[in-house]
């Protein structure tokens, strides 16, 4: 797999590259779209080797993409490999990485009196539902996904765990903002302090009223009410570009790599 599939952006000054499908969270298909983006040669894996002296007429486009189980088991190698470059745990060290030196300058130039916030995603960036997702074999179901919340079994991804407390070491806030619904909160907060999280500002989940608004909606709005408690949405870490854009942004943002979803 290639090296570096966290991206770190700077929302202010970058536009983000345009044709992203939206699709709806661990679809069946979601992992062969998602991983043709970092693997764009596997697009001929099933063509058929042609005789020299054969004409082959043209492919029908579903021939030129590669098997499903031929994806997921790209998915599983990127995941469970622990060399240097290119797999999963090194890319979230990576960006939490990148995440923690911004703080650490961002505060270093914090104005008299500032409050200043720093805002986390959930599941895949604070929290891994990677057991859940190969169990299912990369298909959702939320009747089993939310067996699986109510678990309070999710393992903390380790590279968010050294981000905030070195936030909370910085007197930067910290918020959590997920799409999980408001039912899931005691759960939540069960699983956040099993794994080590501790003295968070807020707790943010989906209220019911907001059921059915996408995840750019939803986060938006909680991230302004944040900025209206008086505070500086001065980082914003997250796996899903709806963690991250609309209005208002963070000065700075991170994304953590995640090929296994989408969610708009």
């Amino acid at each position: 797999m290639m090296c570096a599939l966290g991206e770190l952006i700077q929302p202010r000054f970058r536009t983000i590259q345009k044709g992203f499908l939206t699709v709806m969270k661990n679809s069946p298909f979601l992992a062969a779209i998602l991983v043709l983006a970092f693997a764009p040669g596997l697009l001929l894996a099933q063509q058929p080797a042609a005789h020299p002296s054969a004409k082959v007429a043209a492919l029908a486009p579903g021939e030129r993409i590669a098997n499903l189980d031929t994806f997921k088991s790209q998915l599983r190698q990127y995941h469970e490999c622990t060399c240097t470059c290119g797999c999963y745990s090194k890319d979230l060290d990576l960006q939490a990485d990148r995440a923690i030196a911004n703080l650490r300058q961002r505060a270093a130039h914090r104005r008299p009196q500032e409050k200043l916030a720093l805002i986390l995603d959930i599941d895949e960036t604070t929290l891994s539902n990677y057991q859940e997702m190969t169990k299912a074999d990369f298909t959702y179901d939320s009747k089993t996904f939310n067996a699986w919340v109510e678990t309070a079994q999710a393992p903390a991804i380790a590279g968010t765990l050294r981000l905030t407390r070195e936030a909370q070491r910085l007197g930067v806030s910290v918020f959590f903002l997920t799409g999980r619904p408001e039912a899931q909160r005691d759960v939540t907060e069960r699983n956040l302090r099993d794994q080590g999280f501790q003295n968070w500002q807020q707790l943010i989940l989906r209220p019911p009223a907001q059921a059915s608004a996408t995840a750019l909606a939803y986060k938006s709005a909680a991230r302004a009410g944040i900025a209206a408690q008086g505070y500086t949405l001065v980082l914003n870490v997250g796996d899903q570009w709806s963690d991250l854009k609309g209005t208002p942004e963070a000065e700075f943002s991170v994304k953590y790599p995640d090929p296994y979803y989408f969610i708009r």
